[in-house]
């Protein structure tokens, strides 16, 4: 018997959770500078509690070749990214906004 996803009732092989949150959310990337000048770009407005954000972050750290964190529901990477970051946001589903 497969199972059953809470929010959307369908079983998790077809569940459309994600999808519909990405949809709904909008990530807004800026940059800020911190303690010696070193650039971080911040990703926030990701709020869903269906998208897994360390999982975001992995796909974002790879596709930058950077380091980053997650503090909260905020993705930070090491380094100026906007451009980059929002590209793949914006391929895997994303509405993006650029500070």
């Amino acid at each position: 018997m497969a199972a059953i996803c809470n929010l959307c009732g369908l079983p998790d092989e077809l569940c459309i959770c994600q999808e519909i949150a990405k949809e709904q959310q909008k990530a807004i990337i800026s940059t800020v500078r911190r303690r010696y000048g070193k650039m971080v770009t911040i990703v926030e407005g990701i709020d869903d509690t269906a998208i897994d954000i360390n999982q975001l972050a992995k796909i974002l750290k790879g596709a930058c070749a950077s380091g980053g964190t997650v503090k909260g529901r905020t993705i930070e990477l090491q380094g100026e990214h906007k451009k980059r970051a929002a590209q793949i946001l914006k391929k895997n589903g994303y509405q993006v906004e650029v500070r």
